[in-house]
């Protein structure tokens, strides 16, 4: 099965793995300047607070490209299944990718989070559009 809709389904999974090697190259210089150790029968948070904020903020947007972005894989896979992954769906698709990436940008850069909250809303709009198209597919 091949369908455009998997291309920035894709495209979402690298940026993950971009994130994720932006959050090893701050966390562990952060944690080595610090000195600090991490104490497995201590709360994860109480090492987490000693990292810098500006550390903290990539690790926090990993986890947010773990989570609503997964239903989107969900999404995508059962329109491509669908053969509802061109045209207007595929522009939706790409549209909830550039959105996650802005969200990102903005959380490890400047993390205001009226603005990321206003992306996050708008791109998870466009994930409800997309779902819908799903359903209407499916059922």
């Amino acid at each position: 099965m091949h369908s455009p809709i998997l291309a920035p389904l894709i495209a979402l999974v690298l940026w993950s793995f971009v994130m994720l090697a932006w959050l090893y190259a701050a966390r562990i210089p952060a944690i080595a300047r610090g000195k600090l150790v991490y104490d497995p029968l201590r709360p994860s948070e109480e090492f987490h607070a000693q990292l810098p904020a500006r550390v903290r903020w990539k690790g926090d947007n990993y986890i947010h490209l773990m989570e609503q972005p997964t239903v989107f894989y969900a999404v995508a896979l059962a329109l491509a299944m669908a053969g509802d992954g061109s045209g207007f769906t595929l522009t939706l698709a790409w549209v909830y990718v550039a959105l996650r990436v802005v969200h990102s940008l903005i959380q490890v850069l400047i993390n205001k989070v009226m603005i990321r909250f206003s992306v996050f809303t708008v791109s998870s709009l466009v994930l409800l559009a997309l779902a819908v198209r799903a359903a209407v597919d499916v059922f």
